[in-house]
């Protein structure tokens, strides 16, 4: 267990040892748990101290948890997370924000923050988070990390807290791809259709589009390492009928399925929510069946049109955020504006529920940020073997 943890991303819980099976394929391997997901022994906090008071110390650990105790890992500790998991800035009200080891003056990220300052800072081998809208991808780039959102259900997330199920997913960060694909190889498996040896690789001229000047200039070094390995990329669009229309699609399913998850416990017992977290919660209250039933109508149209472009053989090329992770002295105001312009660079792939990468190949201003490949569903350990011959290029 962690004694010393100069970045505060361990929620602080006694120590319970969890034994773990000697000479798998992750021996010699520490992992840490985001606090969405039971580990018996310990409660499940959630970044809130009301969930904390509800939890009771749980008797089951989760299958995912426990799949990897089971080929050898062993189990430091849990982590921070932005309350509920209704958050990308890494930013508890409660208790506060974990370091961020690739730029400690900048946001973390989250909700996964704990478990990326966890892996940036040294602290662990790897570790494990969730993403709903974001929240594995945005703090991989942030922190300097590979991040996956896999296809949406591949890993299990039973015995985890919900925020929305219909995006929910569980990822993973590690600093180096060797590491990577040694936790996917036992979390992931094989791939049931793999991508060909040499993908089919395209530029959404749109999303590039969204980035200011400086940052696609600090991107395009990666882009040209990507290209010189697999190919020169195909324009495409990856929002044809516009952005806004798949954020606000996004934006209204999330919404709705938060609040049927956490409303009425926040209601019940009149939850204390940080700002940001109560405001989103507020909104999801509001949101009209008729906002539903029309954005799952385009999330429908959505994933239907990305399975087509991407076939079995499309690996889209990305930035993973707009930017490097903002300041920590960053107001709410100007956080929640960056968070609104990522969503609709991140929102694509919980719309179709495809897989995305997010790898730490380059820096701006000192800082890291991230670039990613999305690639038709199922196809999460083919993009983990495109990104390993990346990093070995590098």
């Amino acid at each position: 267990m962690i004694e010393h943890d100069p970045a505060h991303a361990f929620v602080p819980y006694p120590a319970v040892a969890l034994p773990h099976t000697p000479g798998g394929p992750l021996d010699g391997l520490s992992f840490a748990v985001k606090d969405l997901f039971d580990v018996a022994g310990y409660p499940t906090g959630g970044g809130n101290p009301h969930v904390l008071a509800l939890s009771g110390i749980k008797t089951r650990t989760a299958p995912t948890v426990q799949r990897l105790l089971d080929s050898g890992a062993r189990f430091v500790g849990k982590t921070y997370t932005d309350e509920l998991a209704f958050s990308m800035n890494g930013i508890n009200a409660h208790f506060g924000a974990p370091v961020n080891g690739g730029a400690p003056d900048r946001i973390p990220g989250g909700s996964s923050s704990g478990s990326a300052a966890a892996v940036s800072n040294g602290l662990v081998d790897f570790a494990l988070g969730t993403d709903t809208g974001g929240s594995v991808r945005c703090p991989a780039s942030h922190c300097g990390l590979f991040g996956l959102r896999p296809t949406h259900g591949r890993i299990s997330l039973e015995n985890c807290l919900d925020l929305a199920p219909g995006f929910d997913s569980c990822g993973f960060f590690t600093r180096d791809a060797e590491t990577f694909g040694r936790v996917a190889d036992v979390l992931l498996g094989t791939d049931a259709s793999p991508l060909p040896a040499q993908p089919r690789l395209l530029y959404p001229e749109d999303g590039w589009s969204l980035l200011d000047g400086a940052v696609s200039d600090a991107l395009q070094p990666a882009l040209d390492r990507v290209e010189a390995l697999f190919g020169k990329a195909v324009f495409m669009r990856m929002a044809p009928k516009g952005f806004d229309r798949n954020y606000w699609a996004f934006r209204y399913i999330q919404g709705r399925e938060a609040w049927q998850t956490d409303g009425d416990m926040i209601e019940r017992h009149g939850l204390a929510l940080g700002p940001g977290v109560r405001d989103r919660f507020a909104w999801s209250k509001l949101v009209t069946d008729a906002q539903v039933e029309e954005s799952v109508a385009i999330r429908d149209e959505v994933r239907a049109a990305l399975a087509e472009i991407l076939g079995s053989d499309g690996v889209m090329v990305l930035p993973t955020m707009p930017d490097i992770a903002p300041l920590l002295t960053t107001d709410e105001a100007g956080l929640e504006d960056y968070r609104n312009n990522a969503i609709k660079l991140l929102c694509l792939a919980g719309l179709s529920g495809f897989p995305q990468l997010s790898m730490p190949l380059v820096k701006r201003n000192g800082a890291p940020l991230g670039l990613s490949l999305l690639g038709p569903a199922g196809s999460d350990r083919s993009l983990i073997a495109m990104a390993q011959r990346i990093a070995a290029e590098g």
